[in-house]
C-alpha cells in the first residue's frame, strides 16, 4: 500500500513538472518578476490542488490516497492566532515538516522541485512568495 502511495505521489509530480513545462507562457515576465516565478494561483493550482483542492480545504482528488489527510489551508491564520505564518508556510513548502515522532509527512518538500523548474534561487523565492500570498487571500474569514 505504501508503494502504491508513494508511486501516485511520483506520477502526480512528473504530471505536475510536464503541465508547468507545457503551460508557460513564452513572455509572462514582467520588470519586477523574476523569469518563470508564476503566479501564487498557478502555482497552488498545479503542484497543490490534487491533494488541498481546488478550494483549499484538503479536498483534492488525490487526498483519499494519502495516509494523513491533508489539512484546510484556508485556515492557516486562525490556526495561528488569526496571522498569516509566511514564514512558516515558506518553510514547509521549500524544505518540508520537521519529522515528528509520529512519522513523517506525506506532502512532497517543494523547493527542489521548484529548482528544476525555475533554475534561478529568484526565481524559487517568488514562486514560494507568490503561492504564499495566494494562501494568505484566501483565508477564512
Amino acid at each position: 500500500m505504501r508503494r502504491t502511495t508513494l508511486l501516485g505521489v511520483g506520477v502526480l509530480l512528473l504530471l505536475a513538472c510536464v503541465a508547468t513545462a507545457q503551460t508557460r507562457p513564452a513572455s509572462a515576465t514582467s520588470a519586477t518578476e523574476p523569469p518563470d516565478a508564476a503566479s501564487g494561483k498557478q502555482t497552488y493550482m498545479t503542484y497543490c490542488a490534487s491533494c488541498h483542492g481546488e478550494n483549499l480545504k484538503g479536498t483534492g482528488p488525490a487526498a483519499t490516497a494519502l495516509k494523513t489527510p491533508p489539512p484546510d489551508l484556508t485556515t492557516l491564520a486562525k490556526r495561528h492566532d488569526g496571522k498569516f505564518p509566511y514564514e512558516y508556510v515558506a518553510g514547509v513548502i521549500r524544505f518540508g515538516k520537521p519529522i515528528s515522532a509520529h512519522g513523517s509527512s506525506d506532502m512532497p518538500i517543494w523547493g527542489p522541485i521548484f529548482s528544476m523548474v525555475d533554475f534561478q534561487e529568484v526565481a524559487i523565492r517568488q514562486r514560494i512568495r507568490n503561492l504564499c500570498e495566494f494562501l494568505a487571500s484566501q483565508q477564512a474569514k
